[in-house]
């Protein structure tokens, strides 16, 4: 429904299953990136069923709806579609060979190469995933060292992610048998970094099985292990996450100590607390030797020790509660982000900056306004101005198209127009031809459109040059990304009474700043200045634009 759409989200169902359908009929409301538009049916029949509800999204070519005779059975079509599009056959050549694959697998996995473990009571500590971006970590500090007896909630070793120093807890109980990391060294998510056990467990046998694992061994085993994983906390005083998942801390209760008057606490619990803005040194300790970690942060109920600490000590300061929301990304959003990242990263984009003298355009305006039809801004001015002076720079007036530069004989501006959702570009065309009451009655009519969704593409395609004005909202001056397949898009700011030299005296002027945004695969530094040039004399003189 547009040249940049790639999904479609239904606004609307118009028809319900079981209705008659004509050719011609409305089914549904689609959302594009650009518009509300209606999608049309070409069959005739009954509408025996729909795939997409309401405010779901599809991609262009999904199937949505099934049309056919009444009574029809689609059973098979419907199969099909929850197969990804695979025919009968497909699911059958899926089923037929699927208990070849597994003796395949076990004949590939063959005892003779694989290392039996299920003797070995030990368990391999791998690396958690810390954060949504965490790729390694860094232990910082092992607190705990080879031959330490560990118990289910010990604190082995702090982690620096690439977010924070996170601790890193103990699922199993043991022996330390093994540190696979030194300090300061960093592993990868899912490598191991230690290794918990009975004592004189043949933990190397199990380092290298993983090892194998790893290599494309056989999962088996290690399979039946984590199940034995699982089993296990049942018999901790607390349920327990698998190895696997973020680093917790414990909950064991013991007073707080402090070495050298030094609190005992970790890096993130004296973040904790300090961001809370507590005192950490009224915090108990639950961890190992009453050391502070961030679960005592987070339980710690300040009014707890309000009485210990009546003695003229300020309350802590009140905490608020965070909170948000999250909404899907609308196809609009989506595509602007899309085409504008393609823009920023793959054009290289420089910016020219020039001041405008607007007391000539201030002047001309208020005169035209009194005899013209429509109201005439001053972004009408802009508009007819840049119109002109791509005339006499084509070279601004151009796009890249990868093994060719095109340049653009007719001028096609783009009037970037703000609405709820994100962003739309309608399109004066011939702009160069047209008068300023003729640009300004245009620009109205394709920005309500915009406003009420009701741009359709010929209102939105063709641009050459793009023109964005925030003047209106106070903005003095700005940058702007390339509107692709524009070579430059000029950003305007808003018109401000200042000082001003002119002849050698100060006196007070109203001056605007454009910026213009080129791509500088297509266009220089001094073809882009000639035409900021050609912009400037037009509007500091307003009458020539009209030659």
């Amino acid at each position: 429904m547009s040249d940049t759409m790639e999904e479609g989200v239904i606004a609307a169902w118009l028809k319900k299953v079981g209705d008659d359908v004509k050719a011609g009929d409305i089914l549904a409301e689609v959302e594009t990136d650009k518009a509300t538009m209606e999608l049309e049916s070409y069959d005739e029949g009954v509408l025996l069923h729909i795939g997409v509800e309401e405010k779901d999204a599809v991609p262009v070519n999904g199937v949505i709806a099934i049309i056919g005779e009444k009574g029809e059975d689609i059973d098979d079509l419907l199969k099909d579609l929850d197969g990804g599009g695979s025919g009968d056959a497909d699911a059958a050549k899926s089923e037929a060979p699927a208990e070849d694959k597994k003796e395949e697998s076990s004949s590939e996995a063959d005892p003779s190469e694989e290392i039996d473990t299920s003797d070995i009571n030990a368990n391999l500590i791998t690396m958690p995933k810390m954060s949504d971006t965490m790729q390694e970590g860094t232990i910082a500090s092992w607190l705990k060292k080879e031959g330490d007896e560990v118990k289910s909630g010990d604190i082995l070793a702090e982690v620096e992610t690439d977010k924070a120093t996170m601790e890193l807890e103990s699922y199993d109980d043991g022996v330390l048998l093994h540190i696979g990391v030194q300090e300061g060294d960093s592993v990868p998510i899912d490598g191991v970094i230690a290794v918990i056990g009975e004592k004189g467990a043949d933990y190397e046998k199990l380092l290298k099985a993983h090892e194998q694992k790893s290599n494309g061994g056989s999962d088996e085993k290690p399979a039946a292990k984590e199940e034995e994983k699982k089993e296990a906390p049942k018999e901790a005083s607390k349920p327990a996450p698998k190895k696997e998942e973020t680093a917790k801390q414990t909950t064991s209760s013991s007073s707080a100590s402090s070495d050298n008057g030094r609190i005992k606490a970790s890096p993130l619990a004296k973040k904790l607390a300090e961001d809370k803005g507590v005192d950490i040194a009224l915090i108990k300790g639950s961890g190992e030797g009453g050391r502070i970690i961030k679960r005592d942060v987070e339980s710690f109920d300040p009014a707890s020790v309000q009485p210990a600490a009546q003695s003229g000590v300020a309350a802590p300061a009140a905490v608020g509660q965070e909170s948000y929301t999250e909404e899907k990304v609308s196809q609009m959003r989506k595509t602007i982000a899309k085409r504008l990242a393609e823009s920023k990263f793959s054009a290289p984009h420089f910016y020219l900056t020039m001041e405008i003298n607007m007391d000539k355009a201030i002047e001309a305006r208020k005169s035209m306004n009194e005899i013209a039809p429509v109201k005439i801004s001053f972004n009408d001015m802009v508009i007819k101005a840049v119109a002109a002076s791509l005339k006499q720079h084509p070279k601004v007036n151009s796009s890249w198209l990868g093994d060719k530069i095109r340049y653009n004989e007719h001028v096609h501006i783009g009037m970037a127009v703000a609405v709820e959702e994100g962003l739309l570009v309608p399109v004066i065309r011939f702009a160069d031809s047209k008068t300023l009451s003729q640009i300004s009655q245009e620009a109205k009519t394709l920005g309500g459109k915009a406003k009420n969704k009701e741009l359709q593409p010929k209102d939105w395609e063709g641009n050459t040059f793009t023109i964005s004005n925030l003047g209106m909202f106070g903005i003095e001056e700005f940058t702007a990304i390339v509107n692709p397949p524009d070579a430059c898009i000029l950003a305007v700011g808003g018109i401000k009474e200042t000082v001003i030299v002119k002849d050698g005296q100060m006196q007070v002027g109203n001056v605007m700043k454009v910026t213009l945004s080129c791509d500088h695969r297509v266009v220089d530094g001094a073809v882009g200045s000639g035409f900021l040039k050609t912009l400037k004399g037009l509007l500091e003189d307003p009458v020539r634009i009209l030659i």
